[in-house]
């Protein structure tokens, strides 16, 4: 599969030097994000923006926080979670959690249930429990 990774590069470079102020975000809302052109099998963006959904998980500051990407293709198992996002179903990608810059956020596209956030969340302690 050919990856854009020259179009992202220039794309990432505007977005990295335009002077915008932190957007406000809050835990369990879901946004388009620009996740880029990655490398092998990392979640990439699509589109000419390179964005996707994510579900923010927790904030760390005013430009810094954890989220997950979405998705809309079925995946099973430990590391993914199907629930429903306004009216469809969609699949939070567990394992590709990541670490982004508010710079990275496009536009707010709504919040997660409560439920599903929690399960999400629980699924996430479960991964990163390293004394199993």
């Amino acid at each position: 599969m050919n990856k854009n990774f020259d179009d992202w590069t220039l794309l990432k470079k505007s977005i990295h030097n335009e002077s915008r102020r932190p957007i406000g975000y809050k835990e369990r809302e879901v946004w388009w994000a620009y996740l880029g052109e990655n490398i092998g099998t990392e979640e990439d963006g699509k589109g000419r923006n390179f964005a996707r959904p994510v579900l923010i998980l927790r904030g760390f500051s005013k430009e810094l926080f954890w989220a997950v990407p979405l998705s809309t293709t079925k995946k099973r198992g430990p590391y993914y979670f199907e629930f429903t996002f306004n009216s469809k179903m969609s699949v939070a990608l567990i394992s590709q959690i990541r670490t982004l810059d508010t710079s990275r956020l496009v536009r707010k596209y709504g919040y997660a249930d409560e439920k599903d956030f929690i399960t999400i969340k629980t699924k996430i302690k479960k991964l990163l429990d390293y004394s199993r």
